[in-house]
């Protein structure tokens, strides 16, 4: 019989909790077969609160016995039930002694307590603290924790937990125990342990105030010099949050543990940050650029949520995007400070666009502030995190960077040590700046992405330009009615000659314009001819402008603007015309022909290559299949696969030579710096258009490329260039990375990812043969992403092939994972929720899917509602 539907969690359901639990002592007794869990909680009734009963929840526990001071508590005054834990008639204050048993090494969920690779480690966000003992589980109830771990000591040689170490000794039976004390009280999904046979990585850190900070960095011994890079990365981004927040570390000891098998990227636990071990190890013979700006930008943001997450947290799991969105932000801040800023901003709006844009637009859309959920794993969107963050780059383009800052001083040191709300913290900005922000509230509770739509009119008479903003926002799944949002709008006016106008307060060449109604006519005086507008400069709102610029102005635009963000929106822009051009004439056999303005305009971008190597490699890099999709009424998965690859095929030939002349001018370029990453990319790119041209001399190339490769930039430069056609020379480069890299799982993802990704006519087969390759495991969350995570969502082509065989190979498996860890399910099942974008064929082999998940008896909370609201 199946079960029946789970019920869902409403915001307007809140209640604060009856129950204070200001102190928690715990010990573990560790094996991994069943671990003893004593826990040691001092409660106390909240006066006046009417809830008299203790609910307690709990997962997976078996409990052994229960004790009200020190008293064995009589079965009558207790109940367990489904979820947890009921005790009534407590005194109004007491403390309660709970034994549990648990079962580390069958937790394959890998939420609570599990083993990874024969570590003991945690993760208890969001609700994994039930799995681990019977506790008053959410984000609202901060205790002071105690932590004795005990454990075989040869086996388990280190053990961690969050805050201090208070003391470690020796226990009979070759057993030893470590006591660790954390003064910060804190919720519960911020407790974390570590026990095994780690390796250490050590170093200091001077704080602003003089205090210093034992640094430590556990992996295994093995992996002991790829550690480098992160810890200098912890180092910079603690004394950037002192530099740019006013943030300094308040512990004696900062830890990360590093492991393989982990649901996320990492965890900021209090003082003892969990690491997936992929967001770590790093040299450059095993990662990418990428990667190395990755780990450096995962390990600042985890730190930086020590003060935004940890000092400060969330009332309730609604407000996620308060800790999220607000440490996103910090994070981005920190990595534009690293590298580019303009570049930075370009790529956080690329990832905003490419998966935040399609989650507003379907089923999955919500709010940034949710007013409901069924189960909370599934609402670490990316609405809660980039658009969260995009929410607070808002609030300080509007109030400026000085009276955010002071605004951001004063939430810290109002809600220091408190679970509040997003408007706690928008408040708080109030109270700083003095602005009214209740209509920006709106951002919080309204789902769905804006569209502006311009018009623009010149007064040649009276020497005014007028640009009239008119906002409207599609239905959203249980919001059809929208409400006028406040949209702070960058912009900038352009004469004729590439100079800017006057167009702000003291004749300022830029202005940020509020839109506040739904239409919104704003004028500029002593404009004395017909400029050309530049909107949204900086990415200035996360909306959709709809406008009209013609192929003379994008090509103007690209040539004379100063702000990075517009000058490759405009190239964007002018590539996204002619690519939902083309798969119009695609879909009615009609030749693909360039605009030569366009070829123009890219030759004319590549004589900036040796100044501006970055911003010239992200302009270069056209939409992808999945942006341009998005662009067309009903997604025609081949016509779009065609018009890209043609577009890049096109520009690959008529640039040919001068791309082979910045390839060679960037060959060997050595660093980290920002010029030196940006030339990589740029050297990496060119042969990837080189390519694609088609030409035998290109292939030869990148074969030479891959075996002279100095690192793993280099290499997987080479082996991107060659992946898009199938044949002998892509087949010998991939036989050989496999036997170099076989022993190094991290490695050995980028070869299972490339594959998956190949648009290759054979995918699903492939795909297939990696499975059943020695180094996957359905159990390791990594591998998963890497060969199924990848086909779904890069690989169009092979995904969503018309014969469907794809759909119900991946129902079946998401089906299977769902048995073993339904977090990574419930992610995977995404693949089908923009089903009803396609054709009738294509949608009906999606449905189909859908349907055959939610047929299974046994289905988990996780992927029951992702595949019931995709379905609808």
């Amino acid at each position: 019989m199946k079960d029946p539907a789970p019920k869902s969690t409403h915001l307007t359901d809140y209640t604060s909790p009856a129950w204070r639990v200001p102190k928690v002592s715990l010990c573990f007794e560790l094996e991994p077969e069943e671990t003893r869990v004593t826990a040691m909680l001092c409660v106390e009734h909240v006066d006046g609160h009417p809830q008299r009963d203790l609910v307690l929840f709990g997962e997976e526990l078996v409990l052994e016995s229960l004790s009200q001071n020190g008293e064995p508590l009589d079965s009558q005054y207790y109940e367990l039930t489904k979820d947890g834990l009921v005790i009534r008639d407590l005194d109004e204050s007491c403390e309660l002694e709970i034994v549990t048993r648990i079962h580390p090494k069958r937790n394959t969920a890998l939420s609570g307590l599990y083993i990874s690779e024969g570590h003991f480690c945690t993760q208890c966000e969001a609700e994994g603290f039930r799995r681990i003992t019977y506790f008053p589980d959410r984000p609202d109830v901060l205790s002071v924790y105690d932590v004795r771990i005990e454990a075989d000591e040869k086996r388990y040689p280190v053990l961690l937990s969050n805050g201090n170490p208070v003391a470690q000794g020796e226990l009979d039976n070759g057993r030893h125990f470590a006591h660790w004390h954390d003064p910060f009280p804190k919720p519960s999904y911020l407790f974390a342990l570590v026990a095994g046979d780690l390796a250490c990585h050590s170093d200091q850190f001077v704080t602003a105030s003089g205090r210093t900070v034992d640094l430590r960095l556990y992996v295994q011994a093995h992996n002991l010099d790829q550690c480098s890079f992160a810890m200098q990365a912890l180092k910079k981004s603690m004394r950037w949050d002192e530099q740019a927040f006013g943030r300094e570390y308040d512990l004696d000891i900062f830890m990360i543990v590093a492991v393989d098998d982990f649901n996320m990227g990492a965890m900021e636990n209090k003082g003892l940050n969990i690491f997936n071990s992929k967001c770590v190890l790093a040299s450059p013979q095993t990662a990418t650029d990428d990667d190395f700006i990755m780990i450096e930008s995962i390990i600042a943001h985890e730190y930086f949520h020590n003060w935004s997450g940890n000092r400060v947290t969330c009332r309730d799991w609604f407000q996620l995007s308060l800790k999220e969105g607000l440490t996103v932000f910090r994070d981005q801040e920190f990595t534009a400070d690293q590298t580019l800023p303009g570049v930075k901003r370009i790529q956080d709006v690329q990832r905003l666009r490419n998966l935040q844009f399609p989650e507003d637009a379907g089923p999955m859309s919500h709010p940034v502030r949710p007013q409901s959920y069924l189960e909370i794993n599934n609402f670490y969107t990316m609405t809660i995190y980039e658009k969260g963050a995009e929410v607070v780059r808002m609030l300080q383009t509007l109030l400026g960077a000085s009276l955010f800052r002071r605004g951001l001083d004063l939430y810290f040191d109002r809600h220091d040590g408190q679970a509040v709300t997003t408007d706690d913290f928008v408040k708080a900005l109030e109270d700083a700046s003095g602005r009214d922000l209740s209509l920006f509230r709106r951002w919080y509770d309204q789902a769905g992405t804006p569209v502006l739509e311009i018009q623009e009119g010149f007064d040649d008479s009276a020497s005014e330009y007028h640009l009239s903003l008119r906002q409207h926002c599609p239905s959203t799944p249980g919001q059809d009615v929208k409400m006028p949002l406040h949209i702070p709008v960058s912009v900038a006016l352009f004469a004729a000659s590439g100079e800017k106008i006057p167009c702000g307060a003291d004749a300022a060449i830029e202005t940020t314009l509020e839109l506040t109604e739904q239409q919104q006519t704003f004028v500029f005086k002593d404009v004395h001819e017909p400029p050309v507008l530049s909107l949204l400069r900086g990415f200035s709102a996360p909306v959709i402008v709809r406008d009209q610029h013609r192929p003379e102005t994008l090509a103007f635009l690209m040539q004379h603007e100063d702000d990075a963000f517009s000058r490759w929106e405009a190239g964007q822009r002018f590539a996204l015309n002619i690519l939902l051009a083309w798969v119009a004439d695609c879909q009615n056999d009609r030749q693909l022909l360039l605009d030569p303005r366009f070829s123009q305009a890219f030759a004319a971008l590549l004589k900036d290559a040796q100044s501006h190597p970055a911003l010239v490699a992200e302009t270069m890099t056209l939409p992808s299949e999945s942006y341009l999709g998005d662009q067309l009424s009903t997604i025609d998965v081949e016509a779009v696969h065609m018009a890209r690859c043609t577009l890049m095929q096109q520009l690959g030939q008529q640039c040919f030579s001068t791309m082979v002349e910045i390839y060679e001018k960037t060959q060997g370029i050595a660093g980290f710096d920002a010029l030196a990453l940006g030339q990589r990319r740029l050297h990496n790119l060119c042969l990837t258009y080189l390519c694609a041209s088609g030409e035998s001399e290109a292939q030869d190339r990148a074969l030479q490329h891959y075996h002279h490769a100095p690192d793993m930039t280099h290499t997987m430069g080479a082996l991107r260039a060659l992946i898009a056609q199938p044949g002998e020379v892509i087949h010998q480069c991939l036989g050989d990375f496999e036997q170099r890299w076989k022993d190094q799982p991290l490695v050995l993802d980028k070869w299972f990812s490339l594959q998956a990704m190949a648009p290759w006519p054979d995918s699903l087969e492939r795909v297939q043969d990696l499975m059943r390759h020695p180094g996957f495991s359905l159990r390791n969350p990594n591998r998963v992403r890497a060969v199924l995570g990848s086909f779904t969502m890069a690989n169009p082509l092979g995904f969503h092939a018309i014969d469907g065989q794809a759909y119900a190979f991946m129902a079946e498996l998401i089906l299977e994972l769902d048995a073993i860890n339904p977090q990574i399910a419930a992610r995977l099942a995404g693949c089908f929720s923009r089903w009803r974008r396609f054709d009738a064929v294509r949608q009906n082999g999606q449905q189909q899917a859908l349907q055959r998940i939610l047929a299974q008896p046994s289905v988990s909370r996780d992927l029951y509602e992702i595949a019931s609201r995709s379905l609808g």
